[in-house]
């Protein structure tokens, strides 16, 4: 009975000046990160995780022991840390992240993307972030939204919405605008084709292949100077000439896109507006092919799984997976804990390890393909929807989102 009382006032007693002072809250230093959002903060979970072991082990004062190795210790012992870290960067609340990318040959050198003309650059792979200004984007009185970069080699490309396009020779040092003209795109007003860029892929040494909301795409091989159609017709005109093939929704198509997503071999899934059906090109076709979608509820997004298949993700939080690998009209539902909050993109790390990202910080692990995910909860306490999953290579990747939230991938 003595030994327990003196346990208790030994674990009680309060800290001594040299200890609380290393774990008093407004004296903490270190940059604003959070390895996981669901954990309370170091100082709260080392004394617990001290509290455990000592009532376990029976020792006898708590100020003689060092506590931040053990607290660490027990959130490893209870697999509480995420794989994921929040980086806090230097823009405006409000901002919504629309894509990412790096230079192929420096992965420590990358550019980040968003709304209100946000344009980030990173030098240490993601760590800290700087703003960049371009001056060709800040001649006219838009406040552009930048929506896709990408990066072949030492050149790069940005679109944006009022209609701009940006060119890099040497890893984004210098940005040139490239202002075009009736002759550059045939077969389309440069007005309307400026309006409805939606998706740039750098393909070589200065080449392109750029696709608008409308399902035109155009590619060049000289810096952006000219471009050629690769396709005969816009998704109107293909509809207009298959609705009676029987495409479900098609005399509802409002004539764009929601989302394009391209495979690492050129072939492009989009999703109709609405939502109702998809439609898939591989070079050398001359036209879009719709597809039927095989499940009850609307389409959100489609991509490309890493062995080819197709993943798929219906509103309200569903997720299919293709049977077997390239284009394919069957799919088969995957239970997830979506919480009920909507799934909104996946991002494959490898062949067996991908992450789903979506509302109210939703965030899914698989590590068998896809057959089964696990939830991850570095993002639960924070409020912001997760837009996009990018793996750069299998030890880089980033999940964007709103209010400018950015979790990087801590491998």
């Amino acid at each position: 009975m003595a030994a327990l009382q003196h346990l208790s006032s030994s674990i009680t007693a309060p800290l001594p000046p040299q200890l609380r002072s290393r774990f008093h809250p407004r004296r903490r230093r270190g940059c604003r990160l959070l390895p996981s959002a669901s954990a309370a903060p170091h100082y709260e979970q080392t004394d617990n995780a001290i509290t455990r072991r000592q009532l376990i082990g029976g020792l006898q004062a708590a100020a003689a022991i060092s506590l931040y190795p053990l607290g660490r210790k027990a959130l490893a012992a209870d697999d509480s840390l995420s794989e994921w870290e929040r980086v806090f960067l230097p823009i405006d609340p409000g901002v919504v992240l629309l894509d990412i990318a790096f230079v192929p040959d420096d992965p420590s050198h990358g550019f980040l993307l968003g709304t209100r003309q946000t344009l980030l650059e990173t030098k240490d792979g993601g760590t800290t972030w700087a703003p960049r200004s371009i001056p060709s984007a800040e001649d006219e009185d838009f406040n552009y939204r930048f929506n896709c970069i990408s990066f072949k080699g030492k050149e790069g490309w940005i679109i944006g919405k009022p209609a701009i396009l940006l060119y890099t020779s040497d890893a984004g040092d210098t940005w040139k605008r490239i202002h075009r003209d009736a002759k550059l795109f045939p077969g389309q007003e440069p007005e309307r084709w400026q309006i409805d860029a939606v998706y740039i892929k750098g393909t070589g040494e200065k080449g392109a292949e750029l696709v608008t909301d409308q399902g035109a795409i155009y590619v060049t091989s000289n810096g952006g100077y000219n471009w050629k159609a690769a396709i005969q017709e816009t998704v109107s005109a293909t509809l207009n000439r298959t609705v009676s093939s029987g495409i479900s929704g098609a005399s509802y198509y409002t004539g764009t896109f929601s989302t394009v997503n391209r495979s690492p071999d050129g072939k492009y899934v989009a999703v109709s507006s609405r939502g109702n059906f998809y439609l898939t090109w591989e070079p050398g076709q001359a036209y879009w092919q719709p597809h039927n979608r095989a499940i009850a509820r609307r389409i959100q997004n489609m991509g490309w799984r890493a062995d080819g298949g197709l993943w798929l993700l219906a509103r309200g939080g569903g997720l299919f997976l293709s049977k077997g690998t390239g284009i394919s009209e069957e799919f088969e539902e995957i239970p997830v804990q979506s919480r009920g909050f909507g799934i909104l993109d996946v991002g494959y790390r490898s062949e067996d390890e991908a992450w789903a990202a979506g509302g109210s910080g939703v965030l899914l692990k698989t590590t068998n393909s896809g057959k089964t995910w696990v939830r991850d909860r570095a993002a639960d306490n924070i409020a912001a929807n997760l837009y996009s999953v990018k793996f750069i290579n299998d030890k880089q990747g980033f999940v964007l989102g709103n209010d400018g939230v950015l979790l990087k991938y801590l491998g």
